[in-house]
């Protein structure tokens, strides 16, 4: 079977599950490091659709919220197969990671999505602490109602308290997140790469946890390992 994937995640779960089906990926497919000789097909945004034919896939997986439909419309167009996953929390994840994996390319369930499920039903929260949670700056964006990555935190004892924004990823002024009262703010390094130097002097006396954005935004093998590395940075900002 060959394989286009259009989303990192969905590389990533592709790649460890079964090596060597993967034709095509993004230009943001870095994980696992080793994609042997998948041909890079732009980014998730803006892929060469031309490309992605020309490669003769037998199926393309998409995602509706990283990938834009008109590009998925021109591919059904031009004759090849797209699946579309929709995930906004991780029960909806693991139902879609084992649609793809073990639906649509015919795999045994993988053991590492066995062991992310069972990472996830062991967590008990930190306690009942609130946060929000920046993905960008100039101008300022936070994660807003019905995300993966808000979904996740909720598990783990932080609630955004921007969850309830009719947005779901608002631009907030950074006078009011300052001054929010929430317990911490948690910082991704990706999509915007916060860091120590870059995020947290915005927030002056406010704890920040800064946490890889691989493990709080990405739906594939790192989940059996998120729970444990998202705790652990908030309680260091703690």
């Amino acid at each position: 079977m060959r394989v286009v994937s259009l989303v990192p995640s969905l590389t990533e779960a592709v790649a460890v599950s079964a090596p060597g089906l993967l034709v095509g990926v993004t230009d943001w497919c870095t994980h696992p490091a080793d994609l042997g000789d998948a041909v890079r097909i732009g980014g998730t945004k803006n892929p060469d659709v031309r490309a992605v034919v020309e490669l003769r896939p037998d199926l393309v997986i998409a995602n509706e919220e990283e990938n834009r439909a008109p590009d998925l419309e021109a591919l059904r167009a031009a004759g090849v197969e797209v699946l579309v996953t929709e995930i906004r929390e991780l029960p909806q994840a693991l139902g879609e990671l084992d649609r793809v994996l073990v639906g649509a390319l015919g795999l045994q369930r993988p053991q590492w999505l066995d062991r992310a499920e069972e990472a996830w039903a062991r967590v008990e929260p930190l306690g009942e602490l609130t946060a929000f949670v920046p993905v960008w700056r100039r101008p300022w964006m936070v994660l807003g109602r019905d995300t993966f990555a808000g979904d996740l935190l909720a598990r783990l004892g932080v609630r955004n308290v921007y969850a309830g924004h009719p947005e779901r990823y608002p631009r907030v002024p950074v006078e009011e997140l300052a001054g929010s009262g929430c317990d911490l703010v948690v910082l991704p390094d990706e999509p915007y790469r916060f860091t120590a130097g870059d995020g947290p002097e915005a927030f002056p006396g406010l704890p920040a946890a800064l946490v890889s954005g691989r493990h709080l935004t990405w739906y594939g093998p790192s989940l059996s390992e998120a729970p444990q590395v998202l705790a652990a940075a908030v309680r260091a900002a703690l």
